[in-house]
């Protein structure tokens, strides 16, 4: 049987283990598309993503547009390359209808969560923030509507209580090219009917906004927990004390008493962690970074200064 011809398309180091299990199954992967190569790092050098970087050691071509919807020639080389399905894992770019209708099988994508939860940009962090006791990744058949299309695979995975943005991250990317390997064949021979979405049930997961990081104490204790595990590692949860930053990397909902203390107060400092008074609850503060140092323990930051009667924010 000739293996399926797939296009791949796909950015960040999430999108990594799709590309290579499909490799590693043996599908001709015909080429790879990735966004253009960004500038990064303190020298701001062009960087080539991480899905190009394992497309380029595999021998495979890879094709750079700055977009697919506008750019008549590049939808011209991909129907060139005469795919049976496209397969696409956080690109970052739209897909117009006329790349969508392109190959043979149409265009799917894996997306991180169990939609219609979550539907868009961040379904990782959101799941987090939203305290979501469930997660998990869809192989969807895409269309024009943004993670509107039906579904035709999911596996679904229980958060752990302390689960990060980041431990979230790589367990729906393993996740995600085990389904989509599961799902492939199903799909090529027609066997494997994709199911509609519930769009009444649709959540949104909009685009995280370095705003968002700012801690504000006047949330319960367990909304601030919840903000600094969904942006480890990024933006991270931040504060300020005395006028400078902290970024906040670790911290738990404490059973100290607050006593009234006004939000952002801090209660109690010990080699433990730091309790700050919130809206409702106390925070116990156990890692943080100071400007322009490494991330410390809440044990090694009081070393050096001293927080009775301090207050964040």
């Amino acid at each position: 049987m000739t293996p399926l011809r797939v296009v791949f398309a796909g950015t960040p180091e999430f999108a990594v283990p799709c590309l290579q299990a499909l490799i590693d199954s043996g599908y001709d992967v015909a080429a790879v598309y990735t966004q253009p190569d960004r500038p990064a790092g303190r020298g701001r050098r062009l960087q080539q993503s991480p899905v190009k970087s394992l497309a380029l050691a595999q021998g495979i071509p890879v094709h750079q547009p700055e977009s697919l919807k506008r750019d008549r020639e590049a939808q011209a080389r991909l129907r060139d390359l005469a795919p049976d399905l496209m397969i696409v894992v956080a690109y970052g770019l739209l897909l117009p209808v006329a790349v969508l209708e392109t190959p043979r099988l149409g265009c799917v994508n894996v997306h991180a969560s169990l939609l219609p939860r979550w539907r868009g940009a961040a379904p990782i962090q959101r799941a987090v923030l939203a305290g979501d006791s469930q997660s998990g990744v869809c192989i969807m058949a895409m269309e024009a509507g943004l993670d509107t299309g039906p579904v035709y695979h999911r596996l679904a995975l229980e958060l752990d209580p302390r689960e990060t943005g980041g431990t979230l991250h790589d367990k729906l990317a393993a996740l995600g090219s085990r389904a989509l390997i599961e799902a492939l064949p199903g799909i090529a021979d027609g066997s494997r009917i994709p199911e509609p979405q519930d769009s009444t049930l649709a959540t949104y997961a909009h685009k995280i906004d370095k705003a968002e990081a700012a801690i504000d104490w006047g949330q319960p204790a367990l909304a601030i927990e919840r903000q600094v595990r969904a942006f480890d590692p990024w933006p991270v949860a931040q504060t300020s004390l005395n006028g400078e930053v902290l970024r906040v990397w670790s911290a738990q909902v404490s059973d100290a008493e607050s006593e009234g203390a006004p939000p952002g107060t801090v209660v109690a400092a010990a080699r433990s962690g730091i309790a700050v008074a919130a809206g409702a609850g106390t925070l116990l503060i156990t890692r943080l970074q100071p400007a322009a140092k490494r991330p410390m323990s809440a044990a090694d930051f009081l070393n050096a200064r001293r927080l009775d009667g301090a207050r964040f924010g």
